[in-house]
């Protein structure tokens, strides 16, 4: 045991801080102070544990820049405090704030951990007991007095994530999520084995840097065979648009046809930055591997390389919102900030 260590619970909401009332059956938010009474394992850790619960708490289907913001100003203003950081969080759009949380904690060098649950954490069967208690492990382990994992990370279901690597794939399921991509950064079984040549490495000696602010002008446009001409028009003039996240097919590749490549070139003329991002879990966008994306790559449209969705949209919006022109934003699409794209070798 650590008396030493110190972890901030932060508490947004989600399925994890709920308890089912005996009598009605209903979902209600528990009072996180008595936690203990919850899961007296915790107390076996030795850590000083604190937390922080937003009120009212959030539905993550209600999530927003906003909270985001909230997330990192709690971070920001406690960071000397503690060791390392646990965001409660509900898993519909887990992948999102954690992906959103990495690009704004610039020069992070301590553990910030996302969890949460699909049963709540009163239920009988509940996932959320064990992701919170090896969270706050995670979050505190140390090695040589340096934090084993100084990043941004998702865990569920005994997986530890890149945080900016991960996407929500099971409703159902306890493994809700996964990174195709990249492989996971720990794995909690008997012993807990850190994958440590995949894990960020930080120089403890800088400063944290917060980037606060969100352009939300961007716009995802999904292609399907037969997609209607009006649609892409509707999306792509819409007013004051600065960037879309064009989902493709394979390995990025679109349709050939005049018209299509009409409006991408178009778009592209009028200063909107055009992300190629493949529909596909794995694998990564490759423009002018086929013809039908070297078209794209001719019209001036970006390689996302194998970035999710989830880190697209937070990456472009906080980009967006900085003082850059859209070459620097180009390069820092193709530049990995946070380990959230492989890039060719």
């Amino acid at each position: 045991m650590n008396q030493s260590r110190s972890i901030l619970i932060i508490i947004t909401g989600g399925t994890i801080g709920m308890m089912q009332d005996p009598f009605s059956g209903a979902l209600k938010p528990f009072d996180f102070d008595k936690v203990l009474d919850y899961i007296p394992e915790l107390k076996n850790f030795g850590y000083n544990l604190q937390s922080v619960s937003f009120n009212p708490l959030i539905d993550s289907s209600d999530i927003s820049p906003e909270i985001w913001q909230d997330l990192a100003e709690i971070i920001e203003s406690r960071y000397n405090e503690f060791d390392g950081f646990v965001i409660l969080h509900g898993t519909d759009t887990m992948a999102y704030s954690a992906s959103a949380l990495s690009f704004m904690l610039e020069n992070l060098s301590k553990p910030v951990i996302f969890t949460g649950a699909q049963l709540p954490i009163g239920a009988l069967r509940t996932d959320g007991k064990e992701n919170l208690i090896t969270s706050i492990e995670i979050a505190a382990e140390k090695q040589n007095d340096i934090p084993v994992v100084p990043e941004v990370c998702i865990y569920f279901e005994s997986k530890l994530y890149r945080g900016n690597r991960t996407t929500k794939v099971n409703a159902e399921h306890f493994n809700a999520f996964q990174s195709a991509n990249y492989p996971y950064l720990a794995e909690a079984g008997v012993h807990m084995f850190y994958n440590r040549e995949f894990i960020l490495k930080r120089k403890q000696q800088e400063s944290l840097l917060v980037y606060r602010h969100f352009n939300n002008q961007i716009a995802i446009l999904k292609l399907f065979p037969g997609m209607n001409r009006d649609y892409m028009d509707s999306i792509l003039n819409v007013k004051g648009l600065r960037a879309v996240i064009l989902e493709t097919y394979g390995s990025g590749n679109a349709p050939t046809e005049i018209w299509f490549l009409k409006r991408i070139e178009q778009a592209v003329a009028k200063g909107i930055i055009v992300l190629d991002v493949t529909q596909c879990s794995r694998g990564s966008v490759e423009l002018g591997m086929y013809e039908t994306s070297r078209h794209l790559l001719n019209a001036g449209v970006v390689s996302g390389y194998d970035i999710t969705t989830e880190a697209a949209t937070t990456k472009l919006m906080i980009l967006l919102a900085r003082d850059l022109d859209n070459t620097e934003i180009k390069k820092l699409l193709n530049t990995s900030l946070n380990g959230e794209i492989t890039l060719p070798q």
